[in-house]
């Protein structure tokens, strides 16, 4: 089928955030395994995909989190959650900001979800990307700590682990070419295990 101007102009613009990498079987697996095609999400909530589109072109909804190796646009099931919660699509930027006490941050975070690039959360909302920050950022100072090696400390830096383990998704290879390195997860979930097992 023709793609249309629309969602050749999101590609476009998916590529220009994301650069351009190949998706390879394996890729295109996880991605179908934990995203839905827009297409899909838009029938199932009455919506037109192509007025979706523009609303992501006009940097008004987050952009597609993956462009699947056959062209599928590919979004988080909970794609409209936000907007809805937040009374539309017209309130959603300054009901997301407004979760973060300096304006700055809010605006940061704003332009960050609508990158499409938050797809190291299953669910993604304000209460998700700051707890997967403080994670993140207890997990990577805590060999720092006065007691790091003991048994109390270990229980701490895994109880960390584990509850941003429950954040994550898996990742893909994808994601690791579009980011230029390693994941979150690679750094703060399966390198933290391996360096320091439970006992």
């Amino acid at each position: 089928m023709p793609k249309t101007d629309l969602e050749r102009q999101l590609a476009e613009r998916f590529r220009e955030v994301n650069g351009v990498h190949p998706m390879t079987e394996d890729d295109d697996a996880y991605v179908s395994s934990q995203f839905v095609p827009l297409e899909e999400v838009c029938a199932r909530h009455g919506r037109d995909p192509e007025a979706v589109r523009r609303l992501m072109l006009e940097q008004r909804l987050p952009l597609p989190g993956y462009l699947r190796s056959d062209g599928a646009e590919m979004v988080p099931a909970d794609l409209f959650a936000l907007a809805d919660e937040a009374g539309g699509v017209e309130r959603l930027e300054a009901w997301f900001t407004a979760h973060w006490d300096d304006p700055a941050t809010g605006s940061e975070e704003w332009d960050a979800y609508l990158s499409g690039r938050y797809v190291c959360l299953h669910s993604v909302t304000p209460a998700t990307i700051r707890r997967k920050d403080d994670l993140t950022s207890a997990i990577s100072a805590a060999t720092d700590e006065p007691d790091t090696g003991s048994a109390r400390w270990s229980e701490r830096l895994h109880a960390l682990v584990d509850e941003l383990d429950a954040l994550e998704p898996a990742f893909t290879a994808y994601d690791r070419l579009r980011f230029g390195g390693p994941t979150s997860r690679d750094i703060c979930i399966d390198a933290p295990r391996d360096r320091f097992p439970r006992p």
